[in-house]
């Protein structure tokens, strides 16, 4: 969460945190992949630190307690101007609240909550700590995307809750909804079928820049990761989907192409 000009339209996707088992381990897996430093953060929830890149905190770690055996996943949040509200409308729509909503120290005040299908993510109201802002250098988040079997049921919880506008869907991607505000895109719902993991839920998946997909693929390999989709050209550039040693996964695309 960045040093921002202005408040972030709410739905707008501002910030992306990862729950891990090994908080040391991970962030040394991240500080040799996109070069990201650490700070502490607000510590309502346990251990926790922001990943800062050139200066800038662009997403937060955290520690879950050794008994809690959750599957570890990033989690995309969403920006809202009242975060009481929205709980609100979280529920009355069909989706649940899990955390919160809570302050975080006087950064801002946020929640925790899965739509009607499971989907986990998050919802930041700015306080006196700014929400991420749009960015585009390597080892920043740069787009958002939900993966579901089928998106149409849960669009409507999307667009009750935050107001989107959608896109019609591209012939060479027909699975794909892009969720616009005003005229601008800023996230997707991706119907993905039985290509969705066995075993788990819909998940929320963050895309982030990198000078080189190739590249940074070899290094995540090497630094015990995995390659879940390799390398591929696309109409939003060269891209390859990941996972951290501990089982995140996560998109990467060429920091020169627009992705969305």
């Amino acid at each position: 969460m960045t040093q921002a000009a202005t408040r972030r339209t709410p739905g707008t996707p501002c910030w992306t945190s990862l729950m891990v088992h090994s908080l040391a381990a991970t962030q040394d897996f991240y500080h040799a992949l996109f070069g990201w430093e650490f700070t502490p953060g607000p510590q309502q929830l346990g251990a926790y630190v922001r990943a800062v890149q050139g200066g800038r905190p662009v997403a937060g770690l955290s520690e879950l307690p050794p008994e809690r055996h959750l599957p570890v996943t990033w989690s995309t949040y969403l920006a809202s101007d009242d975060a009481d509200e929205t709980a609100e409308m979280i529920r009355a729509c069909g989706g649940t609240v899990a955390v919160g909503p809570l302050d975080a120290d006087e950064a801002g005040r946020m929640l925790i909550a899965a739509d009607p299908e499971g989907a986990v993510f998050g919802v930041w109201q700015e306080g006196t700590y700014p929400a991420a802002e749009e960015a585009g250098a390597p080892g920043t988040p740069v787009w958002h995307e939900l993966l579901t079997r089928e998106g149409a049921g849960v669009l409507k919880f999307y667009q009750m809750v935050f107001g989107y506008r959608t896109e019609a869907a591209a012939a060479e991607d027909p699975g794909c909804r892009t969720l616009r505000l005003g005229d601008r895109p800023v996230c997707a719902i991706q119907s993905v079928g039985d290509a969705l993991p066995r075993g788990r839920g819909p998940f929320w998946m963050t895309h982030f820049a990198v000078a080189d997909v190739d590249d940074t693929v070899r290094r995540v390999t090497a630094l015990g990761g995995q390659v879940v989709r390799p390398p591929s050209r696309g109409a939003a550039g060269r891209r390859a989907t990941v996972r951290d040693p501990e089982g995140a996964a996560f998109t990467v695309v060429s920091a020169d192409r627009e992705v969305g």
